[in-house]
This record gives structure tokens, sequence and C-alpha cells, in this order.
């Protein structure tokens, strides 16, 4: 089939294609679109329109597309190697990679363990502090602390950890089970409380979950500063060093899931680095190869290392690997992203663009049916209610969200929501005109989708 037959493309994806997070029976009903390739911010579909990238590809493209630096690096490593395992022996971009992540990580990580997605990472996660503490002759801290809204992935250990009904409830019966603080959700505080006056009041429910039940709790799993998936719900300051002080206290690990929220898009490199926190395990993902290819770390401390150092009869081996797991490729890709993170000083430059951003989504406040506008740098949410005095939610079946979505197609932006809330997450390197286009275009999309007004 010629590659450019876009008709048998379009059947072909519907009669063969199951999408991903996707009501196939609504999709089957219209036009696919179909990207076949990318310049800086924008998409282009067969048909050869342009959208701007507002969503980053599902939060993962970082500079904008066809980076020289990233294309360079798998050119030159497809000339060498495709894969070569990590289980025995290594490879030259595996090891570069994890000396260049402790570099600009949080100070006190020290280990790199590959996966190959986000969900993957967080099972490690979830494996190493458990047997960690297998290791250390406290055998009965085996359960997690997690939070509503939050999300990990969709594996089953991930989606145990994980407090979203709409994607998880299904599969409660395969799930272990947790303990699970309230989310930081300022708008909708499920403490009934007032920012700033609560004294994070959030927070200290952790601390009363590890003060009552430490003794069988191996780890806090949660994302730092934004619970993205939940609906790009941002924590007050003070939130995350506050947990990271009760986990110290009752003797708790605390495992930080950056897999969305990595690679600058909170405004730093890491979000744990706004307060200064380093977790015992980091989790990253998603940005990782600048949206090029699929690779995850777990990255740990010295200490959790070593309690998995022994003879090997003793059998402390992490018995846990991915076949892809270090994959020279992808770590080349990543080694890239790196490379053009420095290169055209994209977090020094992101200052002025948040500021451009933030001061633009503040006309978002005086629209009918927004509720409440946050963001966290590049990580916006703009949730839209019916009622904006009682907070009451438009009902699922309005659909509201992805109204806002196909008006914003229409006029060349792609967007994706999550519910009621419109996500905006752009690549870093988009230009500032463009976000001023990604902007105004999300503004007037919502205004006609709420309020039938262009």
């Amino acid at each position: 089939m010629d590659k450019y037959d876009i008709k048998k493309l379009e059947q072909y994806d519907i009669e063969f294609v199951w999408h991903p997070f996707t009501q196939m029976k609504e999709y089957e009903s219209k036009k696919p679109i179909i990207i076949e390739r990318a310049e800086g911010v924008y998409l282009i579909d067969t048909e050869g329109r342009r959208y701007i990238d507002g969503v980053s590809s599902l939060w993962v493209n970082i500079h904008g597309h066809r980076v020289p630096e990233i294309d360079d690096a798998i050119k030159e490593q497809v000339q060498k190697v495709g894969h070569s395992t990590l289980l025995g022996i290594t490879n030259p971009p595996a090891v570069e990679l994890a000396k260049e992540l402790i570099d600009i990580c949080p100070s006190g990580l020290k280990k790199v363990f590959y996966s190959g997605d986000g969900a993957s990472a967080v099972e490690v996660a979830l494996k190493m502090a458990f047997q960690y503490w297998q290791h250390k002759g406290k055998p009965n801290k085996t359960k997690f602390v997690c939070l509503e809204n939050g999300y990990h992935g969709d594996t089953i250990g991930a989606v145990s950890v994980g407090g979203i009904d709409l994607f998880h409830a299904a599969f409660k019966p395969l799930l272990f089970k947790t303990y699970k603080a309230p989310s930081y959700y300022c708008y909708r505080c499920p403490l009934g409380k007032t920012y700033p006056s609560c004294n994070i009041a959030c927070s200290e429910e952790v601390g009363k979950i590890l003060e009552k039940h430490h003794e069988e709790i191996a780890a806090v799993i949660l994302e730092p500063y934004v619970q993205a998936a939940g609906g790009m719900i941002v924590s007050p300051p003070g939130y995350l060093r506050r947990v990271r002080e009760y986990c110290d206290k009752y003797n708790v690990l605390l495992i930080l899931d950056e897999v969305a929220t990595g690679f600058g898009r909170t405004g730093k490199m890491f979000a744990c680095q706004h307060e200064d926190v380093t977790p015992d395990i980091l989790v990253l993902g998603k940005g990782m190869t600048g949206g090029y290819l699929p690779l995850s770390a777990t990255i740990t401390t010295q200490d959790i290392y070593d309690a998995f150092l022994g003879d090997y009869e003793e059998f402390k081996t992490f018995f846990h690997g991915h076949s892809y797991a270090g994959n020279p490729i992808c770590c080349a890709a990543a080694l890239g992203n790196l490379k053009a993170f420095k290169r055209y000083k994209t977090l020094e430059k992101l200052k002025e663009k948040i500021e451009f951003l933030e001061q633009e989504l503040q006309e978002f406040r005086g629209l009918k049916h927004v509720g409440d506008v946050r963001n966290k740098g590049f990580m916006v949410g703009i949730e839209l209610v019916e009622d904006k005095e009682s907070k009451k939610p438009y009902p699922p079946g309005m659909k509201m969200g992805w109204r806002v979505a196909e008006f914003a197609m229409q006029e060349g932006v792609l967007i994706r929501p999550l519910g009621n809330v419109v996500v905006l997450m752009p690549p870093l390197g988009i230009p500032i005109e463009d976000l001023s286009k990604l902007v105004k275009v999300t503004y007037r999309a919502i205004k006609r989708a709420t309020e039938g007004e262009v």
C-alpha cells in the first residue's frame, strides 16, 4: 500500500487499530486525523493541515519536533547497534545517560534503573521499596500511601496506587490495598478548608496515616506539585516539604513520580526542586527522550541500592527487568534531549514564557463557565463548571471538555481535555507567538462551547 493512499489509511485505521483511552464507537463515526509529519511545534496531517501541538503529543514532547540534536543522536546510534541487553552487560549511551541524569537530579540520588515507560518505572519503584524493607529486616512494611486523584500509570501495581475511579474502578478486584490520603485539590478541597488558612491540612492527613500505620508502610508515592491526569491539580507551596518531613519522622520511603512533571514542565528540571526535596526514589519518563522514543528510569539513593548487595546465594538481587531496558537508541535520544536543553538554554528561556502564559491565563477567569485556572509552569488546567458560584460541574454527557477541543481543532490547535478540565501543556520550546495563538484559540473555543459565542 502506498503510504500516501489516505483513503486506505483511514479504512485500515478504523478496521484494525484499537486506540488507547478512546471510545471506539465514537471514533469510528468520524474521519480520523492522521498525523504524517511535524515541524517545530506543529503537527501536520495527511491533508496538509497544521495544528499546534497543544499537549506535547500527550506530555512527551519538549523542544518541538524534528530537533537536530535528537535526530542526529538517533541516526549516529543506529549506525552502531540497535539493541543490546543491559542484563549483565552494558552499552555506552546507557552509561553516559545515567551519569547525566545523576548530575541533574536532586542531590543524594545515585543509581539509575531503566525501563520503557512511566508505569513500568513505577512498578520498579514499588517493588524496590517493598524488597528494600525485606532486606532491612522489617518484613511488615509492605503497604503504600497514595493520594486521591493520583495517577501513576495503567499496570496493576501502578493502578493500585492510583486514585482516579473513572480509570481504575473496573479493575478494583485485581488491585492490592493501599492507604489513601486526600488530594491537594484547593479548588475542591476534600477537607472543606480554604488555603492558606488551612495550614496545608491535606499534608497533615498524610502525617496522621503514617503516625498510625508506619510500622506497616513501605513508602508514600505521589506526583510532586501537579496531579496531572487528575486534572492538572496544583499543590500549595510547602505541601511536598511537609510530606518529606513526615516520611523522615516515621522512617518511610518517599517515591516521587515525575513522569509528567519532570524535564522542565513546572519551570525547573524536576518539580521537587521547587522545595529542595530529594525523594528516596524518583520516577522519570515521558519527556526523557524529548518526545521521540519510549524510555523511563527509576532513580534511587545509594542506601536503597546497597540493601540489594550480597552474595549470589543470598538472592538479594532485584529480580526485575525489561527486554529493552537501557536500549542504546532510546538512551542516545535522551542524551540528545539533554544536549538540546543546554544548547537552547531551555530552562532559562522558559521563565519569560511562563510569565507571559500566566498573564494571558488571567483573562480566562472572567469567563462565565470557568471555575478555576491553575498552572505550575507549563502545566495548565482550566476547569469548566456549569455554575460558577456553586462549582457545579457539567454532567459527563455534555462532553464539554471535548467540545472545546473540537472547536480548537477547527482553528488549528490540538488539545486533549481531562473531563471538564481543559489541559494545555505545550512543548517548552514553543515560540511566544505560537504560545499566544494557543491561548487565544483556547479562550475562543471555551467561550464558544460554554456560551455559544466566538
